[in-house]
């Protein structure tokens, strides 16, 4: 009997992951890495960039250094350049920057506004454009991921901006995937349910929102950060060569959830 390829091997895949020094990226980032991929990961923060390069290395794999920002198209073409360079090339793009505030919508300030659609969508087309030729050049073939987010679908109370930028990344991630699947670049998203992390849970554990979020997630429990890997190790692999255009939805059921007692 002969052996089962393990479609889901990164070896010798090149993934570039933006905004991904800390939270959910940076544990998808890891993810790639344990599964075989050289990674680069880039923010704003040099000391978190060296940081998690420094962890990359530890696992053998290949990696650059260099801080980036999403709304800077230079400081991505230069790491675009050099990744290419010293690296080989670029298969995977992960698209993990983002922010969010919550505020009542009446009350939110334009520039508020503004400024979380820049990072969370403008931003993301930037690097798309940006790391959009190497990907088509990729012998592997190139793999765009998009983190998008429950507000894609549903509406959360007083995160309108929020919301407005995830739907818009959703439709980003399919318009991409018309546009350059026939180039043999597969574009597709994730969605993330509600994850528990030193960042909010303050706002989670004990709060009428954080027992909401519980009542209609049909597992009944927050997300573990490292539940996201698997999702982003498929969709980065050879077994998603005919995935494109796609949102995967990692929440414990919360999306498909009606009455759930």
């Amino acid at each position: 009997m002969s052996n089962i390829a393990n479609y889901t091997d990164l070896s010798g895949r090149v993934a570039v992951v933006i905004g991904g020094t800390s939270g959910l990226g940076r544990v998808m980032a890891m993810g790639l890495a344990k599964a075989g991929a050289d990674v680069v990961v880039t923010g704003r923060r040099e000391n978190l960039v060296n940081e998690i390069a420094g962890e990359i290395e530890a696992l053998g794999r290949r990696t650059i250094r260099r801080v980036a920002d999403v709304m800077d198209r230079a400081s991505l073409e230069a790491l675009r350049e050099e990744t290419v360079a010293k690296l080989g090339g670029v298969d995977i793009l992960l698209n993990a920057a983002g922010k969010t505030k919550r505020r009542p919508t009446a009350e939110v300030p334009i520039e508020e506004w503004r400024d979380i659609m820049d990072t969370n969508v403008t931003g993301m087309l930037i690097a798309c454009q940006v790391f959009y030729g190497p990907l088509k050049a990729s012998k592997l073939g190139g793999r765009v991921i998009n983190i998008a987010s429950l507000s894609s679908f549903v509406s959360l109370n007083e995160v309108a901006a929020y919301a407005a930028s995830k739907s818009a990344v959703l439709s980003l991630t399919k318009s991409l995937a018309i546009e350059w699947s026939k180039e043999g670049v597969m574009v597709n998203a994730i969605a993330p349910g509600v994850y528990r992390t030193e960042l909010n849970a303050a706002l989670l554990d004990g709060t009428d929102r954080g027992r909401e979020f519980l009542l209609r997630t049909p597992m009944k429990r927050f997300g573990k950060p490292e539940e996201l890997v698997g999702a982003a190790v498929l969709l980065a692999s050879n077994a998603a060569s005919f995935i494109t255009g796609q949102c995967i939805a990692v929440d414990g059921g919360f999306l498909c959830s009606g009455v759930n007692s």
